[in-house]
């Protein structure tokens, strides 16, 4: 393991086992002071979160831009603190840490039996709505992760996400796509984090006007095993309480081949993402290239 792994996973190690253990309020100033350290830096990841940001309020000045990029760096050092912390908090404190509106379109679907799909993108916090899941619904659910380095700091991930109630796959293809697949048909939930492709298979979609490719797998999955797909958008307001909207089902269109149904359920996903996105810029954590023009190394911001 080099230098930097171990400075990472022991950096992450230190946040699990210290930022737990303080006061909220004192973990809600904490993260507040880092992100604007980070902020007022403007390394690679701030600059990537304003370009990305650009796309989504067009015509956005380069000042409401930089607030906009302070505004997300506190969000998303409010998903870290919040994450450190989930493993403390009380059943109580995790039921109450989260409203969703229209949930009806899930519990509906759990109990018919056909399995669902929940398809989120980088909003808010995901491990926060797992853990409601998991505990104000009684429902576990599985997963996949992104495969970190080191090695010991994706085990960290994992066991922290299992400590939560949920089942963690590793990003590994086909192999996790059969486990998947097999949990849907027994009528169980399945929670992917969609705006983002990891693999080579990703389907182009119009995003905010311009090209990006998302995941195959959650349109794939419904085709193949019946499952109803969900998007989820979340949402942070000024409370310590996280908002989400489970959205109207994504129908498998009736006629076309697998991958035109998938490009068609893929861009309704994407479109669901968008509206969530563009009411709360702030809450998307999205500080890696991924429009298509952007993973061109000759174009655009690092």
């Amino acid at each position: 393991m080099s230098a930097a792994d171990r400075f990472a996973d022991a950096l992450y190690g230190l946040g699990w086992s210290t930022v737990k253990k303080l006061p909220e309020p004192v973990a809600v100033r904490l993260g507040r002071t880092i992100a604007d350290a980070a902020w007022k830096r403007r390394g690679k990841g701030v600059r990537r979160l304003e370009a990305n940001y650009a796309r989504v309020v067009p015509g956005a000045s380069p000042e409401r831009l930089a607030e906009l990029s302070r505004a997300g760096m506190r969000s998303y050092l409010r998903y870290w603190m919040e994450s450190f912390r989930l493993p403390a908090w009380s059943a109580e404190r995790v039921r109450a840490g989260f409203v969703p509106k229209d949930l009806h379109h899930l519990t509906e679907g759990l109990a018919s039996g056909r399995g669902v799909v929940l398809a989120l993108p980088h909003l808010a916090n995901w491990d926060l709505a797992g853990a409601w899941v998991t505990t104000a619904l009684e429902t576990p659910f599985t997963t996949v992760a992104e495969r970190l380095k080191p090695e010991s700091l994706y085990d960290r991930f994992v066991a922290y996400r299992e400590g939560l109630g949920m089942e963690v796959l590793p990003h590994s293809g086909g192999a996790a796509f059969g486990t998947l697949a097999r949990r849907l048909r027994d009528g169980g939930l399945v929670c992917l984090v969609a705006d983002r492709d990891l693999s080579a298979s990703g389907v182009e979609v119009d995003f905010f006007g311009e090209r990006a490719r998302m995941p195959a797998g959650p349109a794939l999955l419904a085709q193949h095993t019946g499952a109803l797909l969900l998007p989820v958008t979340l949402w942070y307001d000024d409370s310590p309480v996280m908002r989400g909207q489970v959205h109207p089902p994504i129908e498998v269109p009736a006629s076309g081949t697998r991958a035109e149904k998938t490009s068609v359920m893929t861009q309704a996903l994407a479109d669901a993402f968008a509206t969530g996105i563009a009411e709360h810029p702030e809450d998307w954590h999205m500080l890696q290239r991924l429009w298509l023009a952007d993973l061109d190394p000759a174009k655009g911001p690092s």
